[in-house]
């Protein structure tokens, strides 16, 4: 989907019109959602991204390409970054919508 095709969606879901979202805007907004737990998560564990990478087998550069939306890590990685942010991560997947949570777990 280019820019001017979602400028489009997104005007006629503001005036209330059922917009239907091809699959890889719906991918782009999974990474992106993503990208922002995994962000708000590490920045409100005072974490720095060398720590989150160090601590989750990851090399440095692979922690902003993460958390900003560019790429979705394997499984394992998944694992491994719940495990390092102490939470529980969440992803669920719809025909047409998805959505990402991560919650701390219980002390």
């Amino acid at each position: 989907m280019n820019h001017s095709t979602w400028r489009t969606c997104r005007a006629r879901q503001l005036v209330g019109e059922t917009v239907g979202y091809d699959r890889e805007h719906v991918d782009a907004r999974l990474a992106g959602d993503l990208g922002q737990a995994v962000y708000d998560r590490r920045i409100e564990l005072s974490l720095s991204r060398a720590e989150l990478a160090d601590r989750a087998a990851m090399t440095e550069p692979q922690v902003p390409q993460l958390e900003g939306g560019d790429t979705v890590p394997p499984l394992p990685m998944l694992r491994r970054l719940a495990k390092v942010l102490d939470g529980s991560l969440t992803v669920a997947i719809d025909e047409g919508d998805s959505h990402v949570t991560f919650a701390p777990r219980s002390s």
